[in-house]
């Protein structure tokens, strides 16, 4: 630091920022107009880009009305085609059939039709009368077809060359001819905007291109002038480079000896948290013996003299007693537990490392040859797929990270389902990601990050256990230069994820 404060000396002008110099202040502003340029061009574009989709929605929405309307005339003339067909051929089922169905797709099509027009008064007014000029049209078709399945033919035929559907039909066309041009006549009007809109973003580009040319000259002089300033200080610069790894050793050994400090206290105060406690759990031992002795006496008063003892000593002899001394036992076991816990995440902290080169698919194999009969009650089996790269580690760390792992995934397997453990691995450039899957209860999404905690646990509590486990494989891991996470969801089993160097360096036995 010493180093720094005094190259700082040397050069007071080496981290001026550039609000403090006039370079500075000038290239901030140009850089703000320039910026604020690029932004009123990008808001010039959305804004552009916005009326661009709203005129192909207007285009594609124009388009849709002529169809329909199209479809809606075509569906008019095929009725009538058909209808007169049916008159001169009504022998023929498939005439009545291609009848039948566009009079039901009649009222279908109209009702789109007044779907795409309702945001046009106009045109609205125009679907009411085309659907007062088609009523007509159909009633009439309707009666001839009546008349001919009725065997009145001859009638039929003569109702149809008195009707008027002629100077209907030329109606209908009317409408339908006005309701298109309107439709042309508002995407005329829309194309005359559009054209209006790109006019004015083309001369809004120009003016920001311009701005930005102006910008860029008076920015690429300011920063010649400054270059100049830059080279002054670049021999200070290199030499405070030079001096930061020092810096960086320095402060890495102070976290280091720091870390190292916390583990020994950490172990400190655990082995002497164990002496009260084995005095407290040896009292109690006596406790309970001395207790059962107490329900011996409290047993032979009641024979010999059943006056002299009360219902209150009775029950504090036989019941309140030894419950008292059970939950003091319960507890000191479970604060015994603990205590191993923190003793043995200390001294993984404190184990030096040794890398070797291990084969994943025989370390996985040995696991599960250990779990054999712990599997075969649990009705599981564990799944290696191969290959598995090779990977340069300490071999007690990662044979502990996978057998609590595996230990964990039977642990809490679905009751009633066969349990299937997969271990996979693979290689992802200098790392390898090795993958521990199970079909069992899952973890709710909201534990995850939780789960890798000391002494907490996730779930129904209906295994034994004090949530050391995860914890101890997270500290492994990191401790082996890597990561560790879980993907899971409730009831569909979890899959845990290291993602570890493919080579780890050997440790310094001197820290």
């Amino acid at each position: 630091m010493l180093l720094i404060a005094g190259a700082m000396a040397r050069s007071p002008t080496l981290f001026v920022s550039p609000r403090e110099s006039p370079i500075g202040k000038r290239l901030t502003t140009l850089m703000s107009i320039g910026f604020l340029a690029l932004v009123a061009a990008g808001i010039a574009a959305a804004w552009m880009t916005q009326r661009n989709q709203v005129h192909a929605r207007w285009v594609e929405h124009t388009y849709r009305v002529e169809n329909a309307i199209i479809d809606l005339r075509r569906l008019i003339e095929e009725g009538e085609t058909t209808r007169r067909g049916y008159l001169l051929a009504p022998d023929v089922p498939l005439l009545r059939t291609a009848y039948e169905a566009t009079a039901r797709d009649l009222p279908v099509r109209l009702s789109a039709l007044d779907a795409l027009v309702a945001d046009n008064a106009l045109q609205r007014r125009n679907v009411v009368e085309l659907d007062a000029q088609i009523g007509p049209i159909a009633a009439a078709r309707a009666q001839s077809i009546a008349l001919v399945d009725a065997g009145r033919v001859v009638e039929a035929r003569d109702l149809f060359h008195t009707e008027t559907a002629s100077r209907r039909m030329m109606a209908v066309r009317r409408t339908m001819n006005r309701m298109i041009a309107i439709e042309r006549t508002l995407l005329a009007q829309r194309d005359a905007e559009l054209r209006d809109a790109v006019h004015a973003f083309y001369v809004m580009l120009a003016l920001t291109g311009v701005l930005l040319v102006v910008v860029a000259l008076i920015s690429l002089a300011a920063v010649l002038t400054y270059t100049r300033d830059l080279g002054r200080s670049r021999d200070t610069l290199n030499e405070l480079n030079a001096n930061l790894e020092a810096i960086v050793a320095d402060r890495t050994a102070d976290l280091t000896r720091a870390n190292e400090e916390i583990q020994r206290f950490a172990y400190i105060v655990s082995h002497d948290l164990r002496s009260p406690l084995v005095n407290v759990m040896g009292f109690t031992a006596e406790l309970e013996a001395s207790t059962q002795q107490l329900a011996q006496l409290v047993d032979r008063a009641e024979q010999e003299a059943p006056h002299l003892v009360s219902e209150d000593a009775r029950l504090a002899a036989r019941e309140d007693l030894p419950e008292a001394i059970g939950f003091i036992r319960t507890s000191t076991q479970k604060m015994d537990r603990l205590i191993n816990a923190i003793l043995m995440l200390s001294r993984q902290g404190r184990r030096v490392l040794s890398p070797e080169r291990l084969d994943l698919v025989a370390l996985v194999e040995n696991i599960r040859d250990a779990m054999t009969h712990r599997l075969t009650e649990a009705d599981a089996e564990i799944v290696i797929e191969q290959p598995m790269p090779d990977v340069v580690s300490d071999r007690f760390s990662l044979d502990q990270i996978l057998s609590n792992l595996v230990d964990n995934a039977v642990k809490y397997l679905k009751p009633g389902v066969p349990g299937r453990i997969t271990v996979r691995g693979r290689r992802q450039a200098s790392r390898i990601i090795i993958e521990v899957a199970d079909n069992g209860r899952g973890i709710d999404p909201r534990d995850h990050s939780r789960v890798f905690d000391l002494f907490r646990r996730s779930g129904t509590q209906d295994r034994p256990g004090e949530g050391i486990g995860l914890a101890t494989v997270r500290a492994l891991v990191f401790r082996l230069g890597g990561h560790i996470e879980v993907s899971s969801t409730l009831g569909e089993g979890a899959t845990f994820r290291l993602t570890l160097p493919l080579s780890l360096e050997p440790q310094d036995r001197s820290e």
